[in-house]
């Protein structure tokens, strides 16, 4: 199914990129920018410097005061957030189109002019805040160490997938304003940027606001970063069990995946979904449904471009049951689509979630322009929203076979144990 979004591209002479999709059937425009710097670019003894930026950008710049960016545009009814990521940084507002060069033009001054507000209140400012992010989130919830525990699990110390966005209170600590400055010079250039416009807007006239501006926003040479050396697959099983004061057992059952946009990629996926993504997917219906040992089920995975990406399972299993059952019931399940590959209504059941969810999220402008800017920054193609629907639905049960015979293999796991123990007693082994 090929969709026909209008995409029209023109690159800024000091090299920003911008792509537009006009939509008028709401009067706005969602404003969408993402910055080619995640934790993946960052160096060993500072990590979570991509993330501490995503709320440097927000205290103010040379034009803006600290707090105006918020105030200026929920004043005109915007809807703005960020969100920082392994492999970018993504800033974003939709704004009613009246407000659309109010929009611009604060982007503009935070993308070109940040540094003038960067100071050391600032950044003491937001490191702390930061900081308090990173207890709420990883630290003290229930089943926070999850995510870590699973990226320390899958890559080797040092990848630059093996540690978390927020990054540590270590590094966040020893962050100078220098190097934080440092770290602004080298990444937020137009060069390392992408600047989607996708509502109510022409692109001619889409054009002339942008270059109005930002096209005087000072060019610098786009930063060299060399992709990872690609992950084969684990050789053999990597476990890492927590023992805290959590509702129910949990398993994260993680694997090394393919690039983003490389072969094996999409039909290994599709494979995860099959086995816990849907409603009727395997592992769902085995063990929720069926023997009701797990209390729910899903599965995903992230399409990365730094050489791997990652697929997962995560199950809560029900109190009472045995978790080492549990696990070896989604094995089984994983062993069988592996020897028979998906039956046919599970080919149509996985290619249907596909298509809703795809075209639900292009439904939003929000979100549609979100995946232009994704697309083009990472994959030099702002017209996959258009196409890759088509290539999904054009995986053949025996990719899929092949993607669980290949990557999905019980040896190759991760695994992640959340297991309860009495209050007040944690352990990880």
């Amino acid at each position: 199914m090929r969709l026909d979004y209008p995409i029209h591209e023109r690159t800024l002479d000091n090299g920003l990129r911008v792509v537009v999709s006009p939509d008028h059937t709401v009067p706005t425009v969602a404003v969408n920018l993402w910055v080619d710097v995640g934790s993946r670019h960052e160096s060993r003894g500072r990590t979570g410097f991509a993330h501490l930026f995503e709320h440097l950008m927000f205290q103010g710049s040379r034009n803006v005061a600290s707090g105006e960016h918020f105030s200026a545009l929920l004043a005109v009814g915007a809807r703005l957030n960020a969100t920082t990521w392994f492999d970018r940084t993504n800033y974003f507002e939709t704004v009613p189109t009246g407000a659309l060069d109010l929009a611009l033009w604060l982007e503009a001054d935070r993308h070109g002019h940040l540094l003038d507000a960067v100071n050391q209140a600032n950044l003491d400012n937001q490191r702390d805040v930061v900081k308090e992010e990173k207890r709420q989130r990883y630290d003290n919830p229930p089943y926070g160490q999850e995510l870590p525990d699973l990226y320390a699990a899958l890559f080797p110390e040092g990848h630059p997938y093996a540690h978390p966005t927020i990054g540590s209170m270590a590094d966040l600590d020893a962050a100078t304003l220098e190097d934080v400055h440092a770290f602004y010079e080298r990444w937020y250039g137009p060069r390392n940027t992408v600047l989607t416009l996708c509502g109510d807007v022409e692109a001619e006239d889409a054009f002339e606001r942008v270059e109005r501006q930002f096209g005087s926003l000072s060019s610098r040479p786009r930063p060299g970063h060399p992709i990872p050396v690609a992950l084969a697959p684990l050789t053999e099983p990597v476990r890492l069990t927590r023992r805290a004061d959590v509702p129910h057992d949990r398993l994260t059952i993680a694997f090394r995946l393919p690039a983003d946009r490389t072969p094996g990629f999409l039909p290994a996926a599709l494979a995860l979904d099959i086995l816990g993504g849907l409603a009727t997917s395997r592992v769902v219906r085995r063990l929720v449904r069926g023997s009701q040992q797990a209390l729910s089920v899903h599965s995903t995975a992230w399409g990365l471009v730094g050489g791997v990406s990652i697929g997962f399972l995560a199950i809560d299993v029900a109190n009472g049951e045995d978790p080492d059952r549990v696990e070896a019931a989604v094995l089984s399940e994983v062993e069988d689509l592996a020897h028979a590959g998906p039956t046919s209504e599970e080919m149509q059941a996985v290619r249907a979630q596909s298509e809703r969810g795809w075209l639900q999220a292009l439904a939003h402008q929000d979100q549609r322009a979100d995946l232009i800017s994704h697309h083009t920054l990472l994959h030099d193609d702002p017209h996959a929203v258009n196409t890759h629907l088509e290539e999904v639905l054009a995986v053949t049960p025996e990719q899929i076979q092949a993607a669980t015979t290949t990557l999905l293999r019980p040896e190759q796991r991760a695994v992640v144990a959340y297991l309860r123990a009495p209050h007040g007693a944690e352990e990880e082994s």
